[in-house]
């Protein structure tokens, strides 16, 4: 099969031909004249055969000319309508997203109705495991964690910070107010072990909580201390993200003011050279909206 010339050069002979006029077509395609000219003189060269003739001021085309770019206008059309059918078949495949469980059951759930109606054409996959951009077939991934990760971008959505919270009940049947009162009453202790912490950020020394004393219970899960939290079995330190939907429903009350950095957070993780990049924007854009919609509504 012989060798097709530049898509430039056949750009400039269907203009060359349409407008009668090599000025006209290089105003069009945004060229020189002197440029127009030389891609058809070689054009000329390449096919062996005579395009245009100069009548006066004007180069009119040959009937070999005006054949080619007839072909030419006609192949641009079936080019244009051959890609806007592979835009449609990528825009119908689905933005395949990795989803921490916590972030997925406490976080994401009570949004899925404003997600939908976003239109984002999203396939969500819930998975406690870091998902591989490259053999799982995953777009973009919600991660738990300091932000840096090998061979993908990141984008911090959350900032975690942590608080006491427990059951009203709890609260109102410990007199619980204060920080030192979480001292008397039972702790729910998560695996990182960050009471501590809490306690000395608000200037109350918490000595022996690495042990769990009497009454305390260690669960490592989040979201199942959460639920112990709210049947009442203890106060918990709850993570930001995962604990704003029982705030607002009335499930669980903060305990006692202050709060401490947890040192991670919620990111948006994706591959620089991913072919999805507009969509997987589109989606960091909702998740940034639905972050700010919850600062506003606080």
């Amino acid at each position: 099969m012989a060798r097709l010339p530049p898509l430039t050069t056949l750009h400039a002979l269907e203009a060359a031909v349409r407008h009668r006029s090599y000025s006209k077509a290089a105003r069009e395609l945004n060229l020189t004249h002197g440029a127009v000219s030389h891609q058809l003189r070689r054009l000329e060269t390449d096919l062996g055969a005579l395009l245009f003739r100069r009548s006066g001021n004007d180069m009119l085309p040959t009937p070999a000319a005006e054949a080619l770019a007839e072909a030419i206008a006609q192949s641009f059309v079936d080019l244009e309508h051959a890609l806007d059918r592979t835009r449609r078949s990528a825009a119908s495949e689905p933005l395949v997203v990795s989803l921490a469980g916590q972030f997925a059951t406490r976080w994401l759930a009570p949004r899925l109705p404003r997600l939908s109606a976003a239109d984002l054409n999203v396939q969500l996959r819930v998975e406690d495991r870091e998902a591989d951009f490259v053999r799982d077939g995953v777009d973009v991934g919600v991660r738990l964690g300091s932000g840096v990760w090998e061979g993908v971008q990141s984008a911090e959505i959350l900032a975690e910070t942590l608080f006491p919270v427990c059951s009203p009940a709890f609260a109102e049947r410990h007199g619980i107010s204060t920080g030192e009162a979480l001292l008397r009453v039972p702790l729910l202790q998560p695996a990182f072990g960050a009471w501590s912490d809490w306690f000395a950020a608000q200037g109350h020394p918490a000595p022996g909580l690495e042990a769990p004393r009497s009454g305390d219970l260690r669960i490592e899960d989040s979201a199942l201390m959460l639920e112990a939290a709210v049947q009442g079995l203890g106060a918990a330190l709850a993570r930001s993200s995962l604990v704003e939907q029982d705030l607002r429903d009335g499930r669980l009350v903060r305990a006692a003011p202050g709060e401490v950095a947890a040192g991670v957070g919620f990111y948006v993780v994706w591959r620089a050279d991913s072919r999805k990049l507009d969509r997987i924007a589109a989606f960091r854009a909702w998740l940034d909206a639905e972050v700010a919609r919850t600062e506003t509504d606080q």
